[in-house]
């Protein structure tokens, strides 16, 4: 008998000190992966957010990451106590426990500290959503339509008048074009760099949700109502989001693709995309907008 528990125990102690190493060498790992994740999209074992690239996307940024300092160091505070607690007033050391019931001090300091923190918390978040909320003049428009199960996107008569689907690339075609798996589309929403971008979803048939990270918003798609949004890209490059709304059996394979150009290559794609795409009957139908 004696003889099996020692054999549990040497089993226990290797089934626990496997696992620690393993967990050591995956946060290892996730924070080596994690520096370098995310413009445009998810990697493995990612942590941190995607990278931003517009003024909103940043300020959630800087906003998520104040929020972390400041848990971490209640956590700390609060482990501080917990220890000091066990430490000092165990049966051991405290023989003959305090019977104090009240302390004034001490419920003004934990009645004011927290009022204090949430003040702390409430400033930098009222900035990111004026920032949010700002509705400044558009440079471009651009007409989003969410379907089951894809999505088509509407530019106005200024630049061409046109619109298009944009379908999820899978199969053959996604493996040839290198892209991201579930993430590309067959045709890309283009937008130039640094300009304010409006777009207005909306949906044909049940709710959807246009999402994309990069940029710092999700806006729903709701049938027979017009949401309003707006970005502007700092950056170059191809962004992806998906479907944040549960809408379908094809929920998880609805994503959506931005490409960000120069205000060059944004005119000669929209000289070629007149003609590759149909032309709507005397151009997209736009909302009064700034």
């Amino acid at each position: 008998m004696g003889m099996a528990r020692a054999q549990g125990r040497r089993l226990s102690r290797g089934f626990w000190g496997g696992a620690a190493a393993l967990a050591a060498a995956g946060i290892l790992g996730t924070v080596t992966v994690a520096n370098a994740a995310g413009i445009g999209q998810p990697v493995p074992w990612q942590m941190d957010l995607q990278k931003p690239v517009t003024e909103v996307a940043t300020e959630i940024y800087n906003f998520h990451h104040l929020l972390n300092w400041i848990m971490l160091v209640i956590v700390l505070f609060v482990l501080g106590l917990l220890i000091a607690v066990v430490v000092k007033f165990n049966e051991k050391a405290n023989p003959n426990p305090s019977r104090t019931t009240h302390n004034t001090m001490l419920e003004v300091a934990w009645t004011i500290v927290p009022v204090l923190i949430l003040v702390a918390i409430a400033i930098p978040s009222f900035r990111v959503l004026r920032t949010q909320l700002s509705d400044p003049k558009a440079d471009l428009m651009v007409k989003v339509i969410g379907h089951a199960w894809y999505w088509s996107y509407e530019y106005p008569e200024t630049v061409g008048g046109f619109k298009f689907d944009a379908n999820l690339l899978e199969g053959d075609d996604q493996v040839k074009s290198g892209q991201p798996k579930l993430l590309a589309t067959d045709n890309e929403m283009v937008v130039p760099v640094n300009k304010i971008v409006k777009i207005q979803v909306t949906a044909a048939d049940v709710m959807h949700s246009w999402a994309m990270p990069s940029f710092g918003f999700k806006i729903d798609a709701i049938p027979g109502r017009l949401n309003q949004f707006w970005f502007k890209a700092e950056r170059e490059g191809t962004y992806h989001g998906q479907c944040s709304e549960l809408c379908g059996q094809r929920h998880a394979y609805m994503p959506i693709t931005v490409k960000v150009v120069s205000e060059q290559a944004f005119q000669a794609w929209t000289a070629e995309a007149k003609t590759k795409f149909a032309r709507t009957d005397g151009g997209a139908k736009f909302a009064e907008a700034k």
